[in-house]
Parts: C-alpha cells; structure tokens; sequence
C-alpha cells in the first residue's frame, strides 16, 4: 500500500474513539452561529488530547491514555431502519465526492519509487513524466530519482478512509460507534439556565430510553451528562454567568458542569485582523457524518463537473446508471481491459461528440464548505479555553465515568462467572473437554439474524471489551474480546463473532511490547464471515483497511495485496478502484518488487476510476503504468493505455494531452487489427480537429503518415525532355536514376578536367563539382546553387504504418525566402542580412488560397493515396521567380482516412472539403512536418571523434541566383550497335533555351577514342569525291584512283600535324601549345556563342570500340555564360550511351628486315617488309556477308609503306567468315625534311588502294580516330618507347662518354619500328533484305622488328599479389643491350653473280669478284670485323655444299659511321664446278666508345648460293 501519513497505530486509535453527543439550546446555538459553526463543530479542531490522561484498570493499576482523540456530534435522530450492510446513496455520493476533490497537488514534492530497474514516478508529476507528449520525461525521472522521499502518498484513499470510517452506521453487535457522555449546552442569556439543562437533560433521557429512536445508540443506560454553560463575552454579563456557573456547580458538582466563555469580540472586528481557521479542514467531515436521510448535496468545487462533463445523456457511448453516487458506465459483463467502447461500432465517436457539446456546470450549491471565514469572533484564546474545556471535559468527566463503568462491568462479570458460567464450564469440561471446537464458516448455520438482550452476559464482556479497546486498555480488552469470542461461536452468533474476531485481533497487535503475534486468521475469518454469512460489505470494508494496514506495517505486502483484491466487487466501482491501486502499491513496496503486477493492477484501477466517474484519478492511474509498459515492446498495452489516456484528457478538456496520445499509437508499429486502426485514426482527427478549431495558432505537427527526412532528394533543374521523333535526347540527371559513388567521382573527374582545359590547365581553387541532384549519399555541406525560372523539385518518401488507407489533399511544399540582389556591389550585399523573409506558412494554413507566386511558385498535390503499409514518393515543385535564399522548411496537407477500411478508392475532394463532425468518415484536418535532415556526422578532429556531433545538411537551402544559359543536347541517327572499329556518321544538336547566351562549349568523355566532331583546321584537296561514296554515303574522303592504275602499286604520301586534329585534344602527350587536357574536345560554333533561343547541328564521327561487348559510354558538355562574373561559374550536361560492339576482323602484322640492297635513291634510307595478316571473326549473327580489305595506309614519322608487293593473284581480298587473308607490303624510310628545330614535327601518311577508290586518311575522320586511337598501346609500350619517340631530339650520334642508358637506347632503336599500320575495309551486311555497305578501320601499331602486333588488344592477366615492402627499393641495376639487340647493329648483303663460267681446264683455279656491302642500322659509330677465316664444318653442309676458299686480306677492321654503307670487295677461289655457299664471312661489331664491350656476331643473311660452271 501507499505510505500513508499516520502510523498504522495512530490509524486504528483515530477510527475507534469515544464518542459524546451534544444537545444545545437554541440561544446557545444562535451564539455559536455567529461563528458560521454549531457547537459540534466549534469543538471538532480541538477534540484531540495534547496532554496524557491517567485512569485505573480493574486491578487498581494505573494507566496511561496518550494522545487521546474524542468524536463530538450532534444529536440526530431517526425513525427505526432496518440495519442494511449495503451503503446508501448519500452515503456513495458524499465517498465519491471525498476522493473527487482530494487530487494531487500541483507542483508538490515529487515521490518516486525505486523498484529494480524502473524509476516510478507517483506523484502529479508523474503524470507529465509518463504520458506520451511529456518530451523530458527520463530527465525528470533522473532528477526525481535523487530525491529523498521514496514512498508514494495517496491522499485521496486516506481521505477515503477516514470518511469512511467516521461515516459508519452504529450497529447493535458492537459499541463503539455508540454515545457514552452526552453534553447540554445552554447559553448564559437564558432567563433560568437552571431550568433549561432540566430540559435538555429529560430530552436526553426520553430519546435514549423511550423505544421511540434507534438511533443515536447509547453505550450505557447511565450516559454521563455533562452540563456546559456557554457565554458571549462580547454581549452577556460576565457576573452572572459567573454566578450562574457557581449555582451548577452545587448542583452538578465541579466535575459535572462547565462554564465556557466564547466570542471575546465582534464580527466586524474580527475582519480586520487575520485569525488561523482551523475549522475549514473539518467542514467537509461534517456533511460525511451528518446523519440526515437525504442531505444536500455539497459540491466543493467545480470538478465533479470536470469529471463527469457528459451530464446526464451518455459517459463514452453507453447508457449509464448511477452507482457511487455518480454516473458510470453499465459495464459490469465486459472484461477489465476492454475497451470503453468497441473501435469498430459506429458510435465510438458519439461519446466523444458529446463531450465536445459545451456543458454549462450546475450551480454550486452553498453549504458548509463555501468560501464564508469560521470563528470570526473567536480570538486566540477563545481557542485555548475551547481547548482547555475539552481537556477538562475528558479528564475530569469522560475517563472517570468510563473507568467507573469498567468497574462496575468487571465485578458483574466475576460474579457471573463464578455462578452460572462456573458450573457450565465444568459441565464442559466433565462432557466434552473445556475448548470449544471452531468451525469453519461453511459448517455454522447462518445465524446472522441472532440478537441478544441487551442485559445478555456476552453483550456485557463486548461492552466492557469496547471500553477498555477506547482507553488503550488493549491486554484487558483482548481478554475480553477473545473469551466474547468463544461465547458467540458457542452460541454460532457469527455477526457477533466476527466483530469479536476483528477487534481481538486489533488488540492482539496494538498491545504494548507485542506479547503474541498478530492473528490475521481471525481477521480472514471475520471477513468471510461479514461479506458471505452477513452480506455487510461496510463491516467487511472496515475488517480489510484495518487488517491490511497491520499486514503492510509488518512488510507483509503480498498478504495485504491479496486482501484488498479479494475486496474488490461490482457493487461499488470507487471502493474496487481504489482498493486496486492499494494492491498495486503493495506489488512495488516488496522486497523484490513486482513492477508489472503493479502496472497491471494500476490500470485495472483506472478502469474501475474510469467506471466510478473519476476521470482525473483514471488518468493518473493509466500514465502511472504506462512508466512500465513504455518502450519494452509491449504494444498492445501500450496501444491500450494511450487510447485510454486519450479519452479521458479529451474528456477532462485536455484535448492537446489527448491529441498527442493519440498520435502515439499512430506513430509506432501498430500490431492492431486494420479496423482498430481505422477507429485509432478516426478519433484521433476528430480530436485534433476540435483543438485546431478552438484556437486558431500555427499548423501543428502531424504524426501521420511518416516521412523518411533523411531520404529526401532534390533536384535542381527542368525534367529532361523526352525524345522527339528520331531525336535522342541527352540522359543528364534525373530523379529516376540510382546514386552511384563510383559514377558521381567519374563524373567529378571529368569535369575537373574539362574545368583545367577552360582554365588554361589550372583547376579553380573554388571549384566546386556540380551536383543536379542531392541525397543523403551527395555532400551537402555548402549551400547549393539554383537557378532563378529554373524548378526546384523536392522528392519526399512517404510511409504508411497503418492497415488502413490515408488520403493527403492538397499537399505542398512551406518554404521561408531572403530576397538578394546578386547582381549588387559587393559592399552593399552585406545590408541584405536585414532583408525581411518571406514564408508561405500563413497562405498555406488555409487549404486552396492563392500563395505567394509573384516570389516562388508553389505546386500543390490535390490528391495523394497511400495505401495500407505502403512506402510512396512524392515529387513537389518550386519555381523561384526572384533571386535570394531559399529554405524549405517542411509539407503542408490534409490527413484524412478513407470511408472504409476495404475501399482503395477515395473521393478526397468531399474529405477535404468536409468540415464539422458531421461525419466521422469525412473528417479532414490539416496539418504540417518539417523536414528535419540531420547532418553526416563530423569525425575530423579530437573533439568530434569523441563526441557526437553532426555537420549541416543544406541540401534544402538552396541559393537562388541570377538567370544562366541553359543547354539541351538532341542526338541524330545514333547507333546503338556497331562493328569493332567501325566508322558511323551521326548529328549531334545543340540548343539554348534559356534567355542568356551561351559560350565555350566543350565536351569530355570517357572514351575520348570513340567520337570526333572532325577538324576544321585542315584543308581537302579539291580532288573530285567518287561516285561511290555518295552512293554509300560513305564517312570517308575518297579519290577515284586513276584510270590503269594498279591496285597496290606506289602509296600517295601526305604530311600532316598531329595538331592539327589534336587541338583541343592532347592525347599525345599535350599536344601544341593552347590544347586542353587530356580527352578534352572544344565544339565548334558558328561565332563561338550560341545565343537564347537558337540551336546548331554538327556532324559526329563515331567509331566502334575495339574491344567486343557492351560499353558505357559518357559524355560531359561544358558551358559558361557570355555574362562574366555569376554567381555559378559554368554548367555541364551528362550524356550517357550504351553501345554494344560486335567482333570484325584481327589483324596481325610483323615487320622484317628486307635482305636486298635498296634503290640507289634509298640507300641510306632502308627498307623493309610488312606482313599484314587479316582474319574474319565475325560472327554470322551480326549478318555480315563479307569483308573487303578496301586500303592499308599507314603513318609514322620515320617509315611509310611504299608498294604492296603480293602476287598479283592475290590481290583479290574478300574475307567470308573466318577466312584469313596475307599481304605483304614494303616500307622505306621517310625523307628528311628541311624544317626548322622548333616545328612540329610531321606524320607521313601514306595510302595504298587495294579497290577502285582511294580513301585520304590524312582527312577527318580517318586520321581523327587515328589520334584518338586507344592510348594504352602506348603505355604498353617497353619504357624505351619514350625514348623512341624523342629520338629526333638527340643528335645524331651519341658523343663519347654517353652513359650506359643512352647506349642501351641506341643499340634497341637499331630494332624498333615506329610505323603504324591503318587497315581499312568494308563489310556486306543484309538488312531487311537490302544489303547495306558499313565501313571501318583498324589500327595496328609495330614496335619491334620480327615482334608481331596486334589490332587487339590481350586480355591482362591477374595481376598476382604484392608482397608490402616496408624499405625503399635499391634502384634497378643499368640494363646492358642483349645479345639479340647487338647481333643486329649491321646489316650484311653478298653481291655477286647467280653463275659463273670457268674453263678448269685451262685454268685450275676460278677467282669470282664478290662485294660484301655493309649497312650501319644504329645511329651510332660501330666498329665492325669482317673475318673470312671461318669455314663450315659440318659435313652436312659439306655434302650439299662444296668448299672454296677467299683469296687475299682475310680480316678487314673497319668504322662505320652512323647509318652509313660500305662496301667491301673480296674475291672467292673455287677449285671445282659445283654450287657453292657464300655465306661465310663472319662479321663482328661493337659500338666504336664502348672498348670494353666484346664484339658481337651479327645476323648473316640467307644462304648466297653461286653456282661454278665448267665452261669445257
């Protein structure tokens, strides 16, 4: 139970005290009246003993009465009733009203109570601490918590109690409610006073002992009558008084009479001066004990209104009868916990409905407890002689009386047993034993209906019993009640019994030093026997409080819980209620506390509060327990108690506390049923719309539906335009695609390069990556920059928790703006601070007022369904129409629900239109939720990472600023499949639409390779185009070949620049000077600007990647405003294609030293040969026919092809599918030209036509797609390919002392070939049964001599795993040249004739002149050994070849300059006819500064054959 604030013994003292009737007179009364008191009441603050009493037992001991309280009242008296064990309605009534207007105190010292590991709050803080829309609630527990006081107080029940208690009807089987003294009051003005306490002393004697009144009962028939004589001191003759006083005293004698002087002053003197009133706390007592029939009743303040507010018509939807004196509810067959009212009956609103109804409260009645001042002519020792009287009073009157009459009851009672009850007992005793047997109360006959006379032996043992328990006689008066006990049981009296039973155990436990243990059995028994066999509740009621106050100051909480439940009934709601609530505090105040059992039975309490009428202690109840049901997962409860705490604050005119109730079973997880839901929405917009309509303030917060903030998107810009007719529009960004991190870094790369490019190679240090669409993945830290006529649209992402459909009307975008002028000096800008913002709020409260969209232009949604548990997108635009700041703040809408809970369609014009609770189905409210994004959290320095704290998120402050060109890109006859290296001819338009003119356009691309918008910069010769070319609309430029030319023959030879098609380009390495970043592309407008309104179309090469399969491919165009100086520097447009490429052809080409002399005009140029290999591997899928190897060109700065050199029945080069094809071409050096140290140097096409038409591949797109060709050929390159290329900036020869890199290098390039190999063809595809010619070109770069090359490039190889290396490299050793690098630094021809004749008869020895030509292929003095010495061995070259020998200088010594040619001549001696091998000279050759390097043997040629013919 709840700590109470007296002790369980001061508890049981206050309930059991003498009582003492009064009878006044009425000038004594009208006396008192002046006080606004009667006599009874003047006395009742001072009827409590501060002094101790003393008084003798029966064995002449003396003992001591301490803080002895006596009842003084007023006689009243009724005709005989029955005696009922049933309340009566004033008796429910006044209870009711008791507990009503005992609530707990606002603001007072908080209670908390620490059970495990919950902090209960119980206290009227509580109530804020527990329920939903107390936002701080764990603080205030925290800080309750330390708190000292650590038991919770229950007024209400302690007033309950007490008034119960005192209001108890007197009985017949007990005397404690019974008068023992009986004071006549008569005033000193009387004329004889004498005479009239003759009067009142008969009328006393007549109403006791005529038979006429059972009540007022009376102790004993010598009631002790005590005469008081009362004066006004302020009007009466204190003399007389005084010798009226001393006539009563020989009369009465001075311990039978009184005189008490009252009134010492006037009223209106009183008025002046602030006198303690001491009455008022009793006032209300008063009425409880007031034993008229039907007395007023008396309504202290207007909270029985508050809490009943239905009237009389209906209390939450059912028909109410009265029960406690106030309307309840008839739900007596329902269960505890349901539901007031079922959800899905149609009237679950009415009772709401009803409440709503503005009441007017009844007047308040006046009585006793109006706001009137008591005892204003009493002053404060008026007080102290009524005070002293009542001293008087006790201890010269009330104890001696009773301690005579204790006497006088003992001696009978010894003497009585001495006789009759001596003999019984030994009956008893001879018969059957001395102890009576108890019997259960199912074996005693119900003889309830027994009475004794009042002259009976045991009524005299309860008397005396009754008046040694008044006077703490306990030990006395337990003997007593315990032998009563045994005489009423013997006699199966069990009305007497049980009252026997109850106070033997109360004097059990009252007794000083506790000699035996409380028996709680005898107050079980005496319960049972009260509420079965008596069918009193009062008695039963009684036997409960006072035997579960004994159990819990015993800390026998389990024991009292278990009581007062069993005390709970459906005959009075009030008394279960708080009955429970007791119990409930017993479960939290055990040793281990049972937390749930005391929120289970707190809101069994608040039912049967709920049930009583009590409203304000249901509320409290349910927030009580809803401490322990909160967040553990329990939702239905939780579901249940906020439903409840809903209803009761909507009906207690709360309706703020109910709306959020209300809101939190909406906003969790419900696991209700879709047509509890539905009854959960309905009323919580009913309710909601009756606070909305009471004050009319800002749009509150919705719960419904809810909104993943941090899911919101924006997107700056138009939506793109779809496409036209056989226009491809560009993809850019949109709200349909996915974010992806690794696509958002390839796109900020690209536009910082094309950035560096527009910016002379430097990256702005303000740079900042242009973001069209923002999300929680985007960095939102800046503020981002739109555009003013441009749209803003916010995506929002709405989910439905519910089972049940939601309907949004009218819904948009609340958004605050801050007017700036961008276009400003900058010193005046900072004024715009003080610029006042505008906001929509206010239009937007109102649903379909015009908004403000002279400022920005807000869309409105005017329906959005939600279907049960369904997560929806939601897209709203804004169109800012001035320039400034931008904040959205959040959506604005109508929540309603639909009709039914099945329906999936909804008229949401008539729901939002709707208005009043005409009905509960169309109800609308509107509404508003903020769009709260938090921040990604900051984790840089030491601070943050050890706190939690988060960055801004400004994705919803955009800057509106000044108006910028705005481009659209429409593609034309774009391809969505090609052929590897195929060439396709496209159209590409640009478009302004905006009203600022636009300029530097540029575009960057991932595949710089697969797409040239062609070179202007370069002239066509003016050579008439082929017929054919128009005919198949060929992408190429294309010659007729002269008329007899041969297919093959002598290449044509063009010079260009690689600048030439590389400016804006730089793939090779940066280009010329003034060219962009890599990959980088300026498109060409007509005047470099393309002005608001007008759009350009240009052609665009495309080219298929060389790789088969499917590539995505990206484009970003790059352009800026004619207007310097805005706010966004530059804007881009994404593009992104996929293009699925198909296999064409391989090509393979190696390049060979060539073993014969070159022509006179080439010697020092050299030649070489080219083996081209082309392989179909096309698959048939693709449809193609054939291919035709139209042209092979080539380009290089060092070689060209000159001559295709295949047998002529070869030239014919139709590749079906997998056929494979050889040609073999030569190549020569290029000439030198004469140009300048600084120029560019020069790439040498040269073509050679394998058809009917020669292609320039030195135009676009050719030599276009050659630049751009795939540039990882380049670093697949070996690291000496970057000398290579720079060779021509070295001199010719390296000097003396060259280091070992620049001899490495020097030795390799006598093997590397810089010639790149342009394979040209065309291929036969069948298309809707019309043939189709495509065409295309293949690129195959040579490197290296006898290495060959190929068009594709190989798959890389898993790159294995790297061990860490945690210490720095040693570099690598300097590389030496290889042998097979050094074997070819000389290159050998033998010249001499094919036969020869000689006449070996005549002559024995033949002599044949040979020239031994020797070529330098470095760049470098070699010095070269010729050794002739050496002869073949082998005898299987011995036997095919014959053996000779050379004549003369055998070793030759020599220096070749750099790629010069020497020629040696030698002469050869052969004895006999034969075919002989001339191939044996030996040649050795070293760099001529390296000496220490060993000569090497170089590659010999073939075998030179000769053959010796015998001319006889």
């Amino acid at each position: 139970m709840a700590q109470c604030v007296q002790s369980v013994q001061e508890f049981i003292q206050d309930s059991f005290v003498p009582m003492v009737a009064v009878l006044c007179s009425e000038d004594a009364e009208k006396l008192t009246r002046k006080n606004n008191l009667n006599f009874s009441e003047l006395l009742r603050p001072f009827c409590r003993l501060t002094s101790e009493g003393h008084m003798r037992d029966p064995n002449n001991q003396v003992q001591v009465v301490k803080n002895l309280r006596i009842s003084v009242n007023n006689v009243v008296t009724r005709p005989s009733v029955p005696a009922s064990g049933v309340p009566g309605h004033a008796h429910r009534r006044l209870l009711s009203e008791v507990v009503l207007t005992c609530q707990p105190a606002e603001g007072g010292v908080a209670n908390v109570i620490t059970a495990g590991d919950y902090d209960l709050n119980i206290s009227d803080r509580s109530l804020k601490a527990s329920v939903p829309w107390y936002s701080d609630w764990r603080d205030t527990l925290t800080e309750l918590s330390t708190s000292k006081h650590y038991t919770a107080t229950t007024p209400w029940f302690e007033a309950y109690r007490e008034s119960f208690l005192q209001s108890m009807p007197a009985s017949d089987h007990e005397f404690l409610n019974h008068y023992l003294a009986c004071l006549l009051v008569v005033s000193s003005s009387e004329a004889v006073p004498v005479e009239k306490f003759l009067k009142l002393s008969q009328e006393q004697h007549r109403i006791q002992h005529s038979g006429e009144y059972t009540n007022p009962k009376w102790f004993i028939p010598n009631t002790l009558k005590y005469y008081v004589l009362l004066h006004d001191m302020s009007q009466g003759d204190e003399q007389r008084a005084d010798s009226v006083y001393e006539d009563m005293k020989q009369r009465y004698g001075a311990q039978g009479c009184y005189l008490l002087k009252v009134n010492s002053r006037t009223a209106a003197a009183g008025a002046d001066e602030q006198i303690p009133d001491p009455w008022s706390q009793y006032l209300h007592k008063n009425s409880l004990q007031s034993q008229d029939e039907d007395p007023a009743p008396v309504v202290v303040n207007n909270t029985a209104v508050e809490n009943n507010v239905g009237g009389t018509s209906e209390v939450d939807g059912h028909d109410s009868e009265e029960k406690d004196g106030v309307l309840v509810n008839s739900l007596d067959n329902t269960h505890p916990l349901q539901l007031d009212t079922p959800s899905d009956t149609p009237g679950s609103l009415d009772a709401l409905r009803a409440v709503a109804v503005e009441t007017k409260p009844p007047p308040i009645a006046t009585g006793v407890a109006a706001a009137t001042s008591h005892g204003a002519c009493l002053t404060l020792n008026d007080h102290d002689r009524i005070r002293l009287f009542i001293q008087e009073f006790t201890f010269r009157g009330l104890l001696p009386h009773i301690e005579k009459n204790i006497r006088q009851l003992n001696d009978q009672l010894v003497s009585r047993k001495g006789l009759s009850r001596s003999l019984f007992s030994a009956t008893k005793k001879w018969f059957g034993g001395g102890k009576v047997p108890e019997k259960s109360i199912a074996e005693l006959k119900n003889t309830s209906g027994l009475l004794y006379p009042p002259e009976a032996p045991e009524l005299q043992i309860r008397k005396m019993a009754d008046l040694c328990f008044l006077v703490q006689l306990y030990d006395l008066a337990y003997s007593c009640y315990h032998t009563a006990k045994k005489d009423f049981l013997s006699d199966q009296a069990m009305l007497y019994a049980a009252g026997a039973l109850e106070m033997a155990a109360v004097s059990a436990f009252l007794q000083v030093g506790a000699p035996r243990p409380y028996p709680a059995h005898y107050m079980d028994t005496a319960i049972q026997t009260y509420r079965d066999v008596s069918k009193n509740m009062i008695l039963a009621e009684r036997c409960a409080l006072l035997s579960a106050e004994v159990l819990k100051s015993q800390a026998k909480y389990s024991d009292a819980a278990t009581l007062l439940i069993k005390m709970t009934s459906e005959d009075s709601d009030l008394r279960s209620a708080l009955l429970l609530e007791q119990a409930a505090h017993c479960f939290i105040n055990m040793r281990n506390p049972m937390v749930r059992k005391f929120a289970f039975h707190m809101i069994l309490a608040g039912h049967r509060f709920s049930k009583a009428g009590q409203k304000r202690h249901a509320l409290r109840c349910y927030c009580q327990a809803m401490q322990v049901y909160k967040g553990k997962g329990w939702s239905l409860a939780e579901d249940h108690i906020n439903f409840t705490i809903g209803r009761q604050s909507f009906t207690l005119r709360q309706p703020e506390n109910a709306v959020t109730a209300f809101r939190h079973i909406l906003t969790n997880d419900s696991q209700q049923t879709s047509t509890q839901q539905g009854a959960f929405l309905r009323e919580y917009l009913y309710v909601y719309k009756n606070v909305t309509g009471a004050c009319e303030v800002a749009l509150p917060q919705l719960p419904l539906p809810c909104i993943n903030s941090s899911a919101t998107r924006v997107y700056f810009g138009h939506e793109r335009r779809l496409a036209e007719g056989e226009k491809q529009a560009a993809t850019h960004v949109s709200l349909d695609q996915e974010f992806d991190r690794d696509l958002a870094a390839m796109w900020q790369d690209l536009e910082e390069q094309v950035v560096a490019a527009a910016k002379r190679g430097v990256v702005p240090a303000t740079f900042q990556p242009t973001q069209c669409c923002l999300n929680s993945q985007t960095d939102n830290l800046r503020f981002p920059l739109a555009v003013v006529e441009e749209p803003i649209i916010v995506e929002v992402v709405f989910r439905n928790p519910l089972k049940v459909p939601l309907v949004l009307s009218d819904l948009s975008l609340l958004w605050k703006f801050t007017l700036k002028d961008f276009n400003r000096p900058q010193p005046q800008e900072d004024s715009v601070g003080d610029a006042v913002a505008i906001s929509n709020e206010k239009e937007a409260s109102v649903p379909r007022t015009p908004q403000k969209d002279d400022v920005i232009a807000t869309e409105v949604i005017p329906e959005f369904y939600l279907s049960p548990e369904e997560t929806k997108l939601a897209r709203l635009k804004l169109l800012p129409h001035q320039t400034g700041q931008l904040n959205i703040l959040g959506l604005v809408y109508n929540l309603a629900s639909t009709s039914s809970t099945g329906d999936t369609t909804i008229n949401s014009t008539a729901a939002s239109q709707s208005e009043g609770p005409s009905a509960a189905e169309g109800t609308s409210v509107r509404g508003r939720q903020d769009l709260e994004i938090q921040g990604p959290r900051l984790n840089q320095t030491k601070e943050e990472k050890t706190s939690v704290s988060h960055g801004p998120d400004r994705r919803l402050d955009p800057t509106i600023t000044p108006p910028m060109p705005l481009l659209e890109v429409f593609f034309l006859q774009f391809p969505t499949a090609l052929l590897c290296g195929e060439i396709r001819k496209a159209y590409v338009e640009f478009c302004n639409v905006s009203r600022v003119t636009l300029c530097g356009l540029r575009v960057a691309s991932t595949h710089p390779d697969f797409f040239t918008f062609g070179s202007s910069s370069l002239a066509t010769p003016l050579t008439p185009l082929s017929p054919t070319s128009f005919e198949n609309c060929s992408a190429y430029k294309t010659l007729a070949t002269p008329p007899g030319a041969t297919p093959g023959s002598v290449a044509a030879v063009t010079l260009v620049s690689e600048g030439d098609f590389g400016s804006g380009i730089g793939l090779r390495g940066g280009g010329v000077s003034g060219t962009g970043g890599k990959g980088i592309t300026e498109i060409p407008l007509g005047e470099g600007t393309l002005k608001p309104g007008e759009s350009t179309q240009l052609p665009l090469w495309l080219r298929g990647p060389d790789q088969e399969g499917v590539h995505e491919i990206h484009f970003l165009f790059y352009y800026e405003s004619a207007e310097q100086g805005g706010k966004i520097s530059h804007r881009v447009l994404r593009h992104t294609v996929f293009i699925c490429a198909s296999r064409s052809l391989s090509v393979r080409a190696t390049a060979c030293r060539s073993n014969t002399l070159p022509e006179e005009e080439e010697e020092r140029n050299g030649s070489m040969l080219v083996f081209v290999d082309v392989e179909n591997i096309n698959s048939s899928e693709a449809g193609v026919r054939e291919f035709h190897i139209a042209q092979v060109s080539s380009s290089s700065k060092q070689w060209r092809l000159h001559k295709c050199i295949n047998p002529a029945e070869d030239k014919d080069c139709k590749l079906t599918s997998r056929e494979r094809g050889k040609l073999c071409f030569r190549a020569t050096r290029c000439k030198p030209l004469q140009v300048p140290l600084k120029a560019v140097e020069k790439y040498t096409f040269a073509d050679l036509s394998l058809g009917n038409e020669l292609i320039i591949t030195s135009t676009t797109p050719c030599a276009d797609f050659f630049f751009r060709r795939c540039q990882p050929l380049e670093s697949l390159r070996p690291p000496v390919a970057m000398e290579t290329q720079g060779r021509h900036s070295r001199s010719q020869g390296v000097g003396h002392g060259g280091g070992a890199k620049d001899i490495a290098g020097v030795v390799r390039k006598c093997n590397e070939v810089d010639l790149d190999i342009i394979i040209l063809w065309k291929a036969f595809v069948v298309e809707d049964n019309k043939q189709v010619i495509l065409e295309g070109q293949l690129h195959v770069a040579l490197q290296t001599i006898d290495k060959e090359a190929c068009s594709l490039t190989q798959k890389e190889e898993a790159q294995e795993m790297v061990l860490l290396k945690f210490k720095p490299e040693l570099p690598p050793p300097m590389t030496r040249p290889s042998m097979e690098q050094l074997s070819h630094l000389i290159k050998t021809n033998l010249q001499y004739p094919e036969s020869y004749s000689h006449p070996f008869n005549q002559k024995s020895l033949c002599m044949v002149p040979v020239t031994l030509t020797l070529s330098n292929c470095s760049l470098a003095q070699v010095d070269v050994i010729i050794d002739l010495r050496h002869k073949t061995t082998s005898p299987e070259s011995l036997e095919v070849h014959g053996s000779f020998t050379w004549l003369g200088q055998t070793q030759f010594k020599l220096q070749l300059g750099a790629q010069e040619v020497m020629r040696v001549q030698l002469q050869a001696c052969f004895l006999h006819a034969g075919v002989y091998n001339l191939g044996t000279p030996r040649v050795f050759a070293k760099l001529a500064d390296q000496g220490a390097m060993c000569e090497t043997s170089q590659q010999t040629a073939t075998p030179a054959l000769i053959i010796i013919i015998n001319s006889t």
